[in-house]
């Protein structure tokens, strides 16, 4: 019996489809995305059409440029940090986790900064865009953990202590109507210089030796995996792009429109966490 023409498949429909397309793959390749994450409570920025749904995050040019600019990054995370610290692998993640050992996961790719995969127990995953909870110096390149920073924070400002707003991505806050003037940002006890965390911002390009890496891994693999990305930031993109280029088969799993649709051979929209769960079973 055919499905009705608005029916989507079942949650084991779809985990079929993706067994049956890892089947005769032995080396497969995964990259995710912001859509991996969403579970475990962290929004992500784009809708199912790939467009921004809020204003696109602050560019490096401006985070180290403008004071202004740097003190609302550092209040917005202020508040917002300690819900990526709280988050929880959800069921995507678990799933990729338990299937590393199996030996046919070459490399987990993410474009997520959050640290999930990690603490669900995958190893050999390649952080694309850096990691939330390292801060660096931009001048003496020396490092302090997050939680320290979140620390220091809190420290130069209590008047912040009590306040509270809407979780936004990758560790933000919508935290508007304040004068972020007044919010007073550390710098490095070292050498006095300016602190970031250690990610890559837009208009920052991914750190070459990274970027080999995950090259190296995409070549040694058969097959391309992508889960709960748009592919819409280049950086994530290149990689399924050389993956077609390079005559690999790709399937993709995430809700809503992808910049590499095309280039797919499978195409799942559906939730990431059930999907596979039963898929990688």
């Amino acid at each position: 019996m055919s499905l009705a023409p608005n029916t989507s498949p079942a949650p084991h429909d779809d985990a079929q489809r993706l067994r049956d397309w890892l089947r005769p793959r032995q080396r497969v390749f995964v990259l995710t995305g912001a859509g991996c994450s969403t579970g475990s409570g962290i929004p992500d920025y784009r809708d199912g059409d790939g467009q921004w749904k809020r204003t696109p995050p602050v560019t490096y040019q401006a985070f180290t440029a403008d004071p202004r600019v740097n003190a609302r990054y550092w209040a917005r995370s202020f508040i917002g940090w300690p819900r990526i610290a709280d988050a929880q692998p959800n069921a995507a993640h678990r799933a990729l986790a338990g299937w590393e050992p199996q030996g046919r996961l070459t490399t987990l790719l993410t474009q997520n900064v959050d640290g999930l995969h990690q603490r669900a127990g995958s190893h050999n995953v390649i952080d694309l865009h850096g990691r939330l909870d390292d801060v660096v110096c931009l001048a003496c390149g020396d490092r302090l953990p997050r939680a320290d920073m979140q620390q220091r924070l809190a420290q130069s400002n209590p008047d912040w202590l009590h306040l509270d707003a809407a979780t936004a991505p990758d560790g933000d806050a919508d935290l508007d109507g304040h004068d972020f003037s007044a919010f007073n940002v550390p710098p490095c006890a070292r050498c006095a210089g300016m602190l970031k965390p250690d990610v890559v911002f837009f208009g920052e390009n991914v750190p070459r030796q990274r970027y080999l890496q995950a090259q190296e891994a995409l070549q040694a693999s058969d097959a391309v995996l992508v889960v709960g990305s748009s592919l819409m930031v280049y950086s994530g993109f290149r990689f399924v792009r050389g993956a077609h280029e390079a005559g690999m088969p790709i399937a993709i799993l995430n809700r809503g429109r992808t910049r590499a649709d095309d280039l797919a051979g499978l195409k799942i929209e559906a939730d990431a966490g059930a999907v596979l769960a039963g898929a990688l079973a």
